[in-house]
Parts: C-alpha cells; sequence; structure tokens
C-alpha cells in the first residue's frame, strides 16, 4: 500500500460515501475479496478463461454497476485513474515521470544466469513475456480485482515456460499509477501446469517500486527483518513484454508453500493472508466462536476445512482474554511469542506505514505441522520512510487532514484517531513511539502482549538492537549503492519508472527526506528514548 495524496483523499471520500457501502462496527467496509468470474464464462471447465471466454468475461464487465469502496478505481473504470471522473493518470506517489515506449529487448541481447539462485540479490535476471495479444495491458487492468489470469509465455536464462498465469497486484500500486506506467505483476508458473516452476517457485511478484523513487526500501527492509523473523526473499529482475523493455521491477517472494519450504522445511500447515487495506481490521480480535466472523478479514491460502480456523480462534481467544499474569505461559504452546516480539519490533524500528500497528493489515500467519503459530511480514515497501500513508493521505499532521481540512462526512464513523493509544494510518516518522497503541484494544498483539512487563522489556530490547545494528548509515550505505549499482544503468533507460532518474539518486542521501536523512533521525530518536 502506498502513498495518497490529497486527490486521493477527496476520491477515497467520495467512494466511501456511496450509498449501499455498509460499514462494519469498526467504521468501515470490509475490504472486497477478488470477484469471482471465471466460472462463470468458462464453458469449457478447465477452470480459466481462454481468448473467446475472456472477451466475453471483459464485455459483461464492462456494463456491470461498480460495487465496493474501491469498485471504481480498482478496474480502471469511471472514476479512476486517467478515466471520466478520475484524477489524470492515477494518484500520484511523489509525483510521475513521464511514460513512453521502451527500448526492444530480445534474449539474445541479455545473459542468462543457469544455476544461480533465483533470489540472488547480486544478479540481474531478465523476465521476457510474450502476450497474444497488443492490448494485453487493458486486459490485465480489464480484469484487475477479479479471479482470471491472462495466459503469456514467459522465457528466463533461455528456458521457455508455457502457459504463464499474469495479472495486476497490488491496489494503490495499480489504481495510482496511470496506464502505460509500471504496475506491479504476479506471475503464476503453475497457472496451466501444475508441476512447473521457476528455480522451484511456482509464483513470482513483480513490485514496481510506487513510492520509492530508490528501488532499495524495500530490499533493505527485507535484509534487515530476515536477520529477525522469516521474510520474503527479495532482489530484482528485468522486464520485458511483447520485445519491448519495461525496466527494473523488485522481485518479491510469494507466501506460499515454497515459503514454508524455505523457512520452516515443510510445506504443510495453514497459511492466512491479512490483505493490506486502511481499513484492515486484522488486529486478531477475539469476535466469538463463530469462524465466519473471520473469513471476512483474514484470507486462508490453503485447504479450508474448519479446523485451522477453529485453531486460529482459539488463539485470538487466549491472546484477548488471558490476564496478563498469564499470558506468556498460555500463548507459548500455541505461538512464536519471541517471533511475534520481533516483527512489532521490526515494523515499529523500521516505521512500516502499512504496518500492523498501524493499519492491522499486509501481513501473513502461519501454523505448522505443530500448531504453533508465527506471525510473518509480508508487504515491506512501505518501511524505511517517513512519508507514510499518513503523511500523504491524512496531512501527516497529529490528527490527520489535508490543508483545508477534509470534505464533508471524511473522516467516517470509526476512522483511527492519532495519539499514543490508537495510532492512525501510518501518521508515522522518525519519532515514532516504540510503545505505540499499548491501549489500542484492536490491535491485542501489541496491547496484550506489550501489557506483560517481561515481553515489553523484551520487545524494546529488540526495538533497540535493530536501532544500534541496523539503523546505522555506516552499514546499511554500502548495502544500498550496492543494490543501485546493478540497476543504475536500468533505471536511467527505463521509460516506464515512476520517478525521475535524478530522484532516484537523491532520494538517497541528497534531501530532507531521503533515506540517510531517515535512518540517521530515527537511530538518534530510538537510542535516546528511555
Amino acid at each position: 500500500m502506498t502513498k495518497f495524496v490529497l486527490v486521493g483523499v477527496l476520491g477515497l471520500a467520495a467512494v466511501l460515501q456511496r450509498p449501499g457501502l455498509a460499514q462494519t462496527a469498526g467504521g468501515f467496509p470490509p475490504m472486497p475479496q477478488d470477484q469471482k468470474i471465471v466460472e462463470r464464462f468458462d464453458q469449457n471447465d478447465d477452470n480459466r478463461l481462454n481468448t473467446s471466454e475472456r472477451r466475453a468475461a471483459r464485455e459483461w464487465l464492462a456494463n456491470q454497476p461498480a460495487s465496493g469502496p474501491f469498485a471504481l478505481i480498482g478496474r480502471g473504470g469511471p472514476g479512476g485513474p486517467g478515466a471520466p471522473g478520475g484524477p489524470p493518470g492515477g494518484f500520484g506517489g511523489r509525483g510521475f515521470a513521464p511514460a513512453s515506449p521502451g527500448r526492444p529487448l530480445t534474449p539474445a541481447d541479455v545473459r542468462s544466469y543457469p544455476g544461480i539462485p533465483l533470489y540472488d540479490v547480486a544478479t540481474l535476471r531478465t523476465i521476457f513475456l510474450q502476450f497474444e495479444n497488443a492490448d494485453w495491458e487493458s486486459e490485465l487492468a480489464a480484469f484487475n480485482n477479479t479471479d482470471v489470469d491472462i495466459p503469456a509465455t514467459a522465457t528466463v536464462d533461455g528456458k521457455v515456460y508455457t502457459d504463464v498465469g499474469v495479472h495486476f497486484r497490488g491496489m494503490s500500486s495499480f489504481f495510482m499509477v496511470p496506464a502505460g506506467s509500471k504496475r506491479s505483476l504476479n506471475l503464476a508458473f503453475d497457472f496451466v501446469n501444475a508441476d512447473q516452476r521457476i528455480d522451484g517457485y511456482q509464483t513470482l511478484n513483480l513490485l514496481n517500486a510506487n513510492g520509492d523513487p530508490t528501488f532499495v526500501r524495500a530490499v533493505l527492509y527485507a535484509e534487515i527483518a530476515s536477520h529477525y523473523v522469516p521474510t520474503p526473499k527479495t532482489n530484482y529482475v528485468r522486464v520485458a513484454i511483447n520485445g519491448e523493455s519495461w525496466g527494473i521491477f523488485v522481485n518479491a517472494q510469494q507466501f506460499n508453500k515454497d515459503f514454508t519450504r524455505d523457512f520452516f522445511a515443510s510445506t504443510k500447515g495453514a497459511r492466512w493472508k491479512v490483505p493490506g487495506s486502511p481499513f484492515g481490521q486484522g488486529g486478531m480480535r477475539y469476535l466469538g466462536e463463530d469462524a465466519e466472523a473471520y473469513k471476512r478479514i483474514y484470507e486462508i491460502k490453503t485447504r479450508d476445512d474448519g479446523t485451522p480456523w477453529a485453531d486460529l480462534v482459539r488463539l485470538f481467544r487466549v491472546l484477548n482474554e488471558t490476564p496478563a499474569s498469564q499470558l506468556e505461559a498460555a500463548l507459548e504452546p500455541i505461538l512464536d511469542v519471541d517471533g511475534a516480539l520481533k516483527f512489532l519490533a521490526l515494523e515499529v524500528a523500521l516505521v512500516n506505514s502499512d504496518g500492523y500497528w498501524t493499519r492491522a493489515s499486509d501481513y501473513s500467519i502461519y501454523q505448522d505441522e505443530k500448531g504453533r503459530f508465527h506471525i510473518l511480514p509480508h508487504d515491506v515497501n512501505e518501511g524505511l520512510a517517513e512519508e507514510g500513508f499518513g503523511r500523504g493521505f491524512i496531512g501527516g499532521r497529529p490528527g490527520g487532514g489535508p490543508p483545508g481540512g477534509f470534505p464533508p462526512g471524511f473522516p467516517p464513523a470509526g476512522f483511527p484517531p492519532g495519539g499514543r493509544g490508537v495510532q492512525g494510518f501510518g501518521q508515522a516518522g522518525v519519532d515514532l513511539d516504540p510503545l505505540v497503541g499499548l491501549d489500542d484494544a484492536t490491535k491485542p498483539l501489541r496491547s496484550k502482549l506489550l501489557a506483560v512487563p517481561s515481553l515489553r522489556a523484551r520487545y524494546l530490547t529488540y526495538v533497540r538492537d535493530i536501532a544500534s545494528r541496523w539503523l546505522d548509515w555506516n552499514r546499511l550505505e554500502p548495502l544500498v549503492r550496492a543494490y543501485q549499482a546493478i540497476i543504475a544503468a536500468d533505471v536511467k533507460a527505463d521509460t516506464r519508472k515512476l520517478y525521475s532518474s535524478e530522484a532516484f539518486e537523491a532520494d538517497v542521501s541528497g534531501s530532507a527526506g531521503s533515506l540517510k536523512n531517515f535512518v540517521e533521525r530515527r537511530r538518534a530518536f530510538l537510542l535516546k528514548t528511555p
């Protein structure tokens, strides 16, 4: 989830006030799941849509009324970026560079890296995608937020992979970006052939670095976090589509069986995704014994046979209802408590403005084979910066609000206030309190765990360790320079990137809001905080 500008506030306010958008008890409508349309148009029962079936589905979609809080902008329809009623060319980030066609690129033009691991951070592979239709981009946009993938042929390191399923991924990384500019992609190599893998991996997430002109924040965050908790691997790839270069993407590991194989030596267990949302309510509150109350918030990614849900509900019940004096002993058999404390320390120390601490979403839950739960990072591209969701979306000032105030009826009821007790949507900078949210009952993983003196002390030890070991520009600058050196020539030539080549360099150390400025100020704040 990346940064909104004022026009995003106005558009979001209008969407939230649409008739028929019921809000939950927390004050916000639940985020919609992908619209399921494959079954409706799958005439040959192969669980996917061929060319003619997709054509029929697109015609049907074009005539459907929008529904859900982001439906208007989700498919790029009326009210979306560059469309009637919407902002011209997207909501912004920090200012888009003009897009134009990239240079021609073929497999013969690039180096292959056979035998080198897929996520080797020093390796810049090229992924060639070939769609059957020239209007692949508009087709992907038409099916955004649906269960439809568009097939493509992928060529990587000289090897050809047929029938790879492709869709745009992300929320703001899609609707904040105009057509023609770089949008994030998801590649499913097992879309048709269940056994097809690329270096042992089923799925690739290719991120557009929305909100980060440096291209390094997500890779740097993942590097730091990997020393504390299992964290999705990241590196860089070059992408060419239908023979044209689309430049550099951040390649982030999918949370699936491949992830648990890599970090837990098992492909079994239950997995949940807590989808990113400014209205996230996935704070682990206990909502009663009925699993249906949780299925609107937590998206199970493994077999839904009832048992995992009962275990998840039990975890939430124990977390919420056990007295502080008994909590650690009650949780230890069912939750990796130490891992949870490290997870909480990382996202606050590194100011992840998409984090659990602020929006109670955009993280992962894994229950291992022994029944123990692990809380894991998911989307880390909003860390290591003080222009969080609050700064762009609600003015970045205490109490929030853009200049001149919010439009009538906004924020809606339940909009999180600022302050130490309950923190708003990423209202964060270098002075984010490590003990933010102690009184926030909607996020019991923080408020309940940190109410236990011994756990709070351990958590603060991790915060200080991250600050002293990692928020040190002398240690981080060589990493940053090495990352940028791998991609600098491609970024300079990239005609689809979201920011200028000047910003690629200046946002590292040359401006008040630079990465260096953030690291140094955040370190100083944390190390002087009692």
